[in-house]
């Protein structure tokens, strides 16, 4: 093993070799989608924001945040979760039904958030064919305590495997509803602003996007959203034929896109922290060890 620092996770997490993957951009979709499905937490993104001007800053921000925590130092994964509970400490929102002011921080918001994310990141990475073995999904699941802490959440407030995770969203459902601003996310996501030169790349490539995490969502998002979705073995056709689409293009090429943070941990730690699906199988025995992802 390398003497530089692995990080939160380390080469030898499910975490690393996951996260290099391309269908990351359409579970990050599906998670603003769900995310927005609660009406407290979507309205402190609202509020504190001009999501509809700067979606696509905030996209870049979380995804330029998992990239950090992902494969990153010790020391900048740290900083980054700093600076997030900072600003969280900061922001507040208003009921305007009951006029009551709470903190974005709460510890149900962030859980909330966190689960969306995570349950979306291993739903469609595992639906779109990359290989995941239960006991390995349970072990992706039980690294992310580790970015719940990062937040702020009590990592032990957090589930820590698949049945866990779907007992959460059983519990948390009653709460859901598509609000006015689960619409105006849905609006933005479905036809987002862009030059007038570049609305014909959008309407090709962007909508394939969302319409995909869309569709990725549970059935009760879509009643919520009162917009139907294929069937989900059509779904789950088109989520494998786009992850091998994109896993086709190679990885050196799509990693050299900022910020580039796979390439930098590459850097630091040697090629052989290069993460690749492959290499789950040779970890099999190790992953299934209980503990965190650090090697």
């Amino acid at each position: 093993m390398s003497e530089a620092d692995p990080g939160l996770f380390g080469p030898s997490s499910v975490t690393w070799q996951m996260h290099g993957d391309p269908m990351m951009w359409v579970a990050g979709v599906r998670a603003l989608y769900l995310q927005a499905l609660h009406p407290r937490a979507v309205r402190g993104v609202m509020q504190n924001s001009d999501f509809r001007s700067d979606a696509w800053g905030r996209l870049m921000r979380t995804a330029n945040f998992v990239g950090t925590t992902t494969y990153g130092t010790t020391e900048a994964a740290e900083k980054a979760g700093a600076r997030v509970r900072k600003i969280h400490s900061m922001l507040d929102a208003t009921d305007p039904h009951t006029g009551e002011r709470y903190g974005v921080d709460e510890p149900a918001l962030l859980l909330w958030v966190h689960c969306a994310e995570i349950d979306s990141y291993l739903h469609v990475a595992r639906r779109s064919g990359f290989p995941l073995t239960d006991a390995q999904a349970d072990r992706y699941i039980r690294e992310h305590k580790v970015s719940a802490r990062l937040v702020g959440l009590d990592p032990d407030a957090v589930p820590a495997d698949q049945a866990e995770m779907s007992a959460y969203f059983e519990k948390v459902r009653p709460e859901l509803a598509a609000g006015e601003e689960a619409r105006a996310v849905d609006d933005f996501l479905l036809r987002p602003p862009a030059h007038p030169l570049l609305v014909p790349a959008r309407e090709v490539l962007w909508r394939c996007v969302a319409h995909l995490a869309y569709a990725a969502l549970p059935p009760y998002a879509h009643e919520l959203y009162g917009r139907p979705a294929p069937k989900p073995a059509t779904v789950s056709r088109r989520l494998r034929a786009t992850g091998t689409l994109l896993r086709g293009v190679p990885a050196r090429l799509r990693w050299q896109l900022p910020p580039k943070h796979i390439l930098r941990a590459m850097a630091r730690l040697g090629p052989g922290a290069r993460p690749a699906p492959y290499k789950l199988g040779r970890q099999g025995a190790i992953l299934d060890k209980p503990g965190e992802g650090g090697e």
